[in-house]
């Protein structure tokens, strides 16, 4: 799956889930975690949050809010997010779910 920002104009919202291997899902948090702080530091990034399902804990939850769609997509352009897009599948048991958001409440 290929992540395709949608066009538009103004802030964009992402969230998502990541359902790993078991076998991987140590290894996946972690690194998940790496992403958090530089995320965060980026141009553009408004909020990141790595979470867990309370009611399926093996299953990841991420929220991220950018300024616009070239911040986002710059970020997904970074090496280390474009490395865990071409080998996701190595921790995944299916692929990531992706749901864009139009934020309404937003502040710039």
């Amino acid at each position: 799956m290929e992540i395709v920002v949608p066009e538009g104009s103004g802030a964009v919202g992402i969230y998502g889930f990541a359902r790993p291997k078991p076998e991987r899902a140590d290894e996946l948090e972690r690194l998940l975690l790496s992403f958090v702080e530089p995320t965060r530091a980026e141009p553009g990034s408004m909020q990141y949050q790595v979470h867990r399902d309370v009611a399926d804990p093996s299953t990841f939850v991420f929220y991220e809010l950018w300024r616009s769609a070239d911040d986002l997509r710059a970020h997904l352009a970074r090496p280390e997010l474009a490395h865990f897009q071409q080998h996701r599948m190595d921790y995944l048991r299916e692929d990531l779910e992706i749901h864009w958001l139009t934020p309404l409440s937003v502040t710039l």
